[in-house]
């Protein structure tokens, strides 16, 4: 197994920090206004949240993002601490949930430097944004990829996990394409205080399509397909979570939710946490791997 890259020693702890400040200032921001109604460019109505770090958001991007942030603060952060301290001392696994969880922080402060109102934490938005990219460029280009296929037993279910990430995909891939194909039947899309839909943008092209490529390239044993699959599963985790807690985030400030967003994507947590374990646990110890190689 090759080693970490030495450019994330000090990369990741310095996304770690930034990731801690920016999550903590949008959940604890001081700032108390009172939420008031208006009519955006596009004629629809929305809600100005008016409090903390996302005061000039709606109510309901702002209850998303504090979604993302206490996803980010209890979940995604531990989990990249202690892939770290195991991917340095030689542990596939670790090395697997740490690439996983920077493509989690990746996509997060990207959709923050794009969806947010501007607010005094955008340098840090773009902070996280480049130095998660890079952090997971290099931790991709850590692996051995001519031995990654070698380290997984033959029991890892591996058709249940591409039907997984196939399923991901389809969903988002139809449920994205609906609402943009209601634009062009005269429905005014749903913008709220932005111009474009640049979640669906991200989903759709890049989401659907490398869940759909890792789930094909894992059905042929291909190193990539163990990588790729690792990566989209713990960003299901992570997705699944994010979204279900931005429902009842949005519940609690009064804006009406989809039974979609209360059901399906804690099932979807579920299943790819699931999925999560079954992979990690179906790693074999390099050693083994060494030996049955001689």
């Amino acid at each position: 197994m090759k080693p970490l890259h030495p450019h994330l020693n000090w990369i990741v702890p310095a996304v770690f920090v930034l990731a801690l400040a920016a999550a903590l200032a949008g959940l604890l921001w001081p700032g108390e206004g009172q939420p008031y109604p208006m009519t955006s460019f596009r004629g629809e109505q929305v809600t100005i949240n008016a409090r903390g770090l996302y005061r000039w958001d709606t109510l309901s991007s702002a209850a998303q993002m504090q979604a993302n942030d206490t996803v980010t603060l209890f979940l995604a952060l531990p989990l990249l601490a202690v892939s770290f301290w195991l991917a340095r001392r030689g542990s596939l696994r670790g090395q697997l949930l740490l690439t996983g969880t920077l493509g989690f922080i990746l996509y997060t402060y990207i959709t923050m430097c794009f969806g947010a109102a501007f607010n005094p934490f955008f340098p840090v938005y773009v902070a996280l944004f480049s130095l998660s990219l890079f952090a997971v460029v290099l931790a991709m280009f850590s692996f051995d990829l001519e031995t990654l296929p070698s380290r997984f037993s033959d029991r890892l279910p591996r058709k249940a996990v591409a039907g997984l990430l196939f399923v991901v995909a389809a969903f988002l891939g139809m449920a994205w394409l609906g609402r943009i194909a209601a634009a062009y039947q005269g429905q005014t899309p749903l913008l709220e205080n932005v111009t474009s839909m640049f979640i669906q943008a991200m989903d759709l092209g890049i989401i659907v399509p490398v869940s759909a490529l890792a789930g094909v390239l894992l059905l042929k044993r291909s190193a990539w397909g163990y990588l790729l699959a690792s990566v989209m599963l713990v960003k299901g985790i992570t997705l699944g979570l994010a979204v279900a807690l931005m429902a009842l985030n949005m519940a609690r400030v009064g804006v009406p939710i989809s039974l979609i967003e209360l059901v399906v994507f804690p099932l979807f947590a579920v299943a790819n946490a699931a999925m999560a374990v079954t992979l990690l646990r179906n790693i074999l110890p390099a050693g083994s791997v060494q030996a049955a190689m001689a």
